[in-house]
């Protein structure tokens, strides 16, 4: 009867603390998943009061869409050319802000926060203002002294301010993440090294980036699935313009979704989307070995 009265309490215990958890995940994640999987199998419109079972046909159409190319295509560059800026720049920055002192590395990472910290319409609108075509827009100030007319950025380098504008906000996280690998590496390993007469460089190849390898494949396994969902500074700076230069999967769906309201084809663009991430992350975790990184070590005794 104990061992049935201590079940009980254990069970109501964890219904207390963990039911609200649980109910949050399955009401706003693990219902919008079976929701979207449901949909991606129907015509369902908000154009048309009935919808039907349409099987696959979505998900053929997806190969057949006049556009579908040019958005792969874009999504490419876009995901690709961006996962660089915040790995790399994340990186170098992390670096530079270990090598000064306590103080002015706290500011440095402070500045580099605040596109992050910035609400996404405030920080877009303020990219709106810095590119804008006319001779009014804060860049176009600062080089028709040069060029004598403005620039149309936003229309003949849309996709490379967005890849600046959306990389800002990534190298940010990027830096605080790998600020702080850098700060758990035992000083001991650097000292030593120097006392051998290692250069600087040779430690940074040799000793830190190997000791940030966990962090390197969070950031960009993190980074990856984040720039092939999001698409809210695309949205607020090009809408996908001009002429689908810069519309990427994520906002493709999002159009079909709710511009054109079919939200069939939408969940379908959504579902191929989460399948392509899953490939990709798999294929960056076998080039880290992320195997061998959990394995642990075989210690032989003698």
């Amino acid at each position: 009867m104990r061992l049935g009265g201590s079940k009980t309490r254990l069970f109501l215990m964890t219904s207390i603390f963990l039911g609200p958890c649980i109910l949050i995940i399955a009401l706003f994640w693990i219902s919008p998943v079976f929701s979207t999987v449901f949909l991606s199998f129907t015509d369902m419109s908000l154009r048309r009061p009935e919808w039907h079972f349409v099987g696959l046909r979505n998900y053929e159409y997806i190969g057949k869409h006049p556009f579908i190319t040019k958005v792969a295509i874009n999504t490419a560059i876009y995901v690709s050319a961006t996962l660089a800026w915040n790995v790399l720049v994340g990186l170098f920055l992390s670096l530079l802000s270990f090598y000064v002192d306590d103080r002015s590395s706290l500011l440095f990472r402070a500045l580099w926060l605040l596109p992050r910290a910035s609400p996404p319409v405030v920080y877009g609108l303020l990219w709106l203002w810095v590119l804008d075509s006319s001779e009014y827009g804060l860049l176009n100030q600062l080089i028709m002294p040069i060029t004598k007319k403005p620039i149309p950025w936003l229309v003949d380098y849309a996709m490379p301010a967005i890849i600046i504008i959306n990389g800002f906000i990534g190298a940010s996280f990027s830096l605080i993440v790998f600020s702080s690998a850098l700060k758990a590496i035992p000083p001991d390993y650097i000292m030593a090294a120097r006392v051998d007469g290692a250069s600087e460089l040779r430690i940074i190849k040799d000793i830190i980036l190997p000791l940030m390898k966990w962090p390197i494949l969070f950031v960009t396994a993190w980074q990856t699935l984040s720039l092939l969902a999001s698409y809210e500074y695309i949205l607020i700076v090009t809408d996908g313009g001009p002429f689908y230069d810069t519309e990427v999967w994520s906002l493709f769906a999002y159009h079909q979704a709710f511009k054109h309201l079919e939200l069939g084809f939408g969940a379908a663009l959504a579902m191929v989307l989460v399948i392509v991430a899953l490939i990709i992350v798999l294929i960056q975790m076998k080039v880290f070995k992320f195997r061998r990184m959990i394995t642990p070590v075989k210690i032989e005794h003698t």
